[in-house]
């Protein structure tokens, strides 16, 4: 996602339905896209569409012509804003982990991370990210690579930007990103696919993060995350690197037990709003009646997380990892089923 809004950047979750081992992926430039009925408003004629499309033409060079044509032959989905009005982070982490904690998933991880041995080891080498986390991640965003969303990345992105008030503005900076991306790329602006909310490739980024974090990691001169395995490893590293991944740090969440009142205010929920969450020592969570389940130094500081899972509240001390995560989705429950599907993986291995 990247970002996910979530949740993605957002929430940036796709139905994933595939084989137990993820899909033989090859790598190549371009994505192949194949466009979708478009089934609501057209956007072509609309005063803020128009507005945009000068807005583009003055600010990027982008030629009005190739614009105002990718506009006339796409249409609103309202499909789309419903997605994005339910999304997967909505449901209590008791549904949403057996989402992700499968064996598709942690089979498929295993299988994933024997095809790529190589370069998830250079890029924990250059950016001190685990390979079952990168591993995790693609196979949280898009079962690696069996499911890479089915919209054109174009029409999503202007049905939020232009019909979806409650964000509007950040889609239009990722619908502006997106284009430009494509014009630098030499990208039809209709052809590529991505998920509801325009996340693309196996890794889910974000045309923003795109632009700002995907590197060419196999170095054929192209950032590809729609087909390119290797490029989509060094990019979720790089992305998790600059969101302040901590090398050689082993420890992302633990299990901990409650007693008493003292914890009850300063539980870590609103991943979106980092100001407001709460980073104590452990010492000091100790005093307030949190106890992690494992033995780790009284002076680091940790979240108390609380989910809610089968048998009753599942409370976690939460590391800088596991901050690094949220911000590739903004989401506790996605950090989580990262968290939990890498150590998965890992001790399938």
């Amino acid at each position: 996602m990247i970002r996910l809004l979530s949740v993605a950047a957002a929430g940036l979750l796709l139905g994933a339905c595939a084989t137990a081992t993820p899909p033989v992926v090859e790598a190549r430039p371009r994505p192949v896209a194949a466009a979708e009925p478009a089934t609501g408003q057209p956007f072509a004629g609309r005063s803020e569409v128009d507005a945009f499309i000068r807005e583009m033409t003055a600010r990027h060079g982008i030629d009005a012509g190739a614009l105002r044509r990718a506009f006339a032959q796409s249409a609103s989905r309202p499909e789309i804003i419903e997605l994005m009005d339910r999304p997967a982070e909505a449901k209590p982490w008791s549904a949403y982990r057996k989402i992700f904690l499968t064996e598709k998933r942690i089979g498929g991880g295993v299988e994933f991370m024997r095809a790529n041995a190589a370069a998830l080891a250079r890029a924990e080498a250059r950016y001190g990210v685990p390979g079952q986390v990168i591993t995790a991640i693609i196979g949280v965003e898009t079962l690696y690579g069996a499911n890479t969303g089915k919209f054109p990345v174009f029409e999503a992105l202007a049905t939020l930007a232009f019909d979806y008030p409650r964000r509007a503005d950040y889609f239009r900076k990722e619908l502006e990103n997106f284009l430009v991306l494509a014009t630098e790329e030499g990208l039809d602006f209709r052809q590529p696919l991505g998920s509801y909310a325009g996340a693309m490739g196996l890794a889910q980024f974000m045309p923003s993060s795109y632009r700002r974090l995907a590197i060419d990691f196999d170095g054929d001169g192209h950032r590809n995350l729609w087909t390119d395995p290797e490029d989509a490893i060094g990019s979720i590293a790089n992305y998790l690197a600059n969101s302040g991944w901590r090398r050689a740090d082993p420890l992302i969440a633990l299990p901990a037990r409650l007693s008493g009142p003292g914890w009850e205010g300063a539980v870590s929920s609103n991943f979106r709003a980092p100001k407001s969450l709460t980073r104590l020592s452990i010492a000091q969570w100790r005093a307030r009646g949190v106890e992690p389940a494992a033995a780790v130094d009284a002076a680091r500081t940790a979240l108390l997380v609380t989910l809610d899972g089968e048998t009753g509240l599942e409370p976690y001390l939460c590391f800088d990892n596991f901050y690094a995560i949220t911000r590739y989705n903004l989401s506790a429950l996605y950090a989580m089923a990262v968290t939990q599907l890498s150590e998965a993986i890992a001790a399938r291995r």
